[in-house]
C-alpha cells in the first residue's frame, strides 16, 4: 500500500482523483493539502471538504497557498466553474470554513515527510506554490521524500493555456521552475500521456444510471467539465483526466513508461510556463525528472472505473 499526501486545487478533475484516491485500496491517503488554482484557496478546501463528505471519508484537509509566489492570479470559471465544481456550490459561506485546521498546508506537508520519509509519495495535482514553500521553509525534505508525482507540463503536446503551457505550471511557473531545480525525485505526468485518458459522454451517462447521490452528484460536476471541452477542445472527444492519472501513477508506476530527461519552467513572458527540456545540454546537470511519454490507457480507465464511485 502507498501512503500518499494529495495536493491539489480541487477543481472537477482534481475531485475525480480524490474519489479514486479514497476507494484505492492500494492507496492510504494520508491527507489532502488545499492550494489555489482553478479557484481560491477557500474554495478548493470547500470543495475538497464536500467530496470527502459525499463519499463518507474522515481524510483530513489543511488550508495552503492563497497566491503564487511571484505573478498575480486571475480566475475565468471556463473550465471548471467559478466555484470550482461546475457552479454546483456556488460562493464560499463562512461556515465552510469553520473546521479549517490551525496547521498550515505547508507546514503539514513538512511534518508528514519527516515522519514518513521514503514511504511517501507526493501528488501534487495543481501549481506547485506548497511544495515550492515547503522546500523553502525545510530543504531537507528534497532528500527525504520517497517522491513526487506531479500533473503538469507539455514537454511533446501543445499546451493547454497557450501554444506550450499547461494550466498548473503556467499558473505559478516560477515555484515550478524551483521544483524542478530542487533534486526531488520527480515523476511528471504531463498532458503527453493525460489526453490520452478521456472520458466520455457515455461514461458520465452510467454514473448518472446509477441513480444514487454520489453518482448524481459526480456527474453534474463531471457534465460542466465536459460541455466545457466540447467547446474548446472538440478534437479530443471527451476530457482529460489529468489529475486522475497523477494519482493513478502514484499507485501503478508501471502504467506509463517514462525517461529521464532535464526539465525547467520558462518563466520569461513569450513562454511563461513552457516545460522546457535541456536539449543542448547547456545546463550541466543530470537528468532531474522522470517525464511520463507513454500510458496504458485501458488499463487506467479499467481500474479508474473500478474505483471511483
Amino acid at each position: 500500500m502507498v501512503k500518499i499526501i494529495l495536493d491539489c486545487d480541487t477543481g472537477i478533475d482534481d475531485a475525480l482523483a480524490i474519489g479514486y484516491a479514497i476507494n484505492s485500496p492500494e492507496i492510504e491517503l494520508l491527507g489532502i493539502t488545499a492550494c489555489y488554482g482553478m479557484a481560491p484557496v477557500d474554495y478548493t478546501f470547500r470543495n475538497t471538504k464536500t467530496i470527502l463528505s459525499m463519499l463518507n471519508s474522515n481524510v483530513g484537509v489543511w488550508r495552503g497557498s492563497e497566491k503564487p509566489l511571484i505573478l498575480e492570479k486571475e480566475y475565468d470559471g471556463k473550465i471548471h466553474g467559478m466555484d470550482g465544481l461546475g457552479n454546483m456550490l456556488g460562493s464560499v459561506k463562512e461556515y465552510d470554513l469553520e473546521d479549517c485546521p490551525s496547521t498550515h498546508a505547508v507546514d503539514y506537508i513538512i511534518e508528514q515527510i519527516h515522519k514518513f520519509k521514503k514511504e511517501l509519495t507526493l501528488v501534487v495535482t495543481g501549481p506547485l506554490t506548497n511544495l515550492a514553500k515547503a522546500v523553502k521553509k525545510d530543504p531537507e525534505i528534497v532528500q527525504l521524500v520517497g517522491r513526487v508525482v506531479t500533473m503538469g507540463g507539455a514537454l511533446t503536446t501543445p499546451g493547454n493555456v497557450s501554444k506550450y503551457a499547461e494550466a498548473n505550471y503556467r499558473i505559478d511557473p516560477h515555484a515550478a521552475d524551483f521544483v524542478f531545480k530542487s533534486d526531488l525525485p520527480i515523476t511528471m505526468v504531463g498532458l503527453d500521456v493525460t489526453r490520452k485518458t478521456l472520458l466520455t459522454e457515455e461514461d458520465v451517462g452510467k454514473w448518472r444510471s446509477k441513480d444514487t447521490e454520489v453518482s448524481g452528484f459526480f456527474a453534474d460536476f463531471t457534465q460542466f467539465y465536459l460541455d466545457a471541452y466540447k467547446e474548446l477542445h472538440p478534437y479530443l472527444k471527451g476530457c482529460a483526466l489529468h489529475d486522475p492519472l497523477a494519482v493513478g501513477v502514484a499507485k501503478f508506476p508501471d502504467l506509463v513508461k517514462t525517461i529521464p530527461i532535464h526539465i525547467q519552467i520558462d518563466t520569461e513572458e513569450d513562454g511563461i510556463g513552457r516545460t522546457i527540456e535541456d536539449l543542448y545540454r547547456k545546463t550541466p546537470d543530470t537528468p532531474n525528472t522522470e517525464v511520463c511519454i507513454q500510458v496504458d490507457t485501458e488499463k487506467f480507465m479499467n481500474d479508474f472505473f473500478k474505483c471511483i464511485i
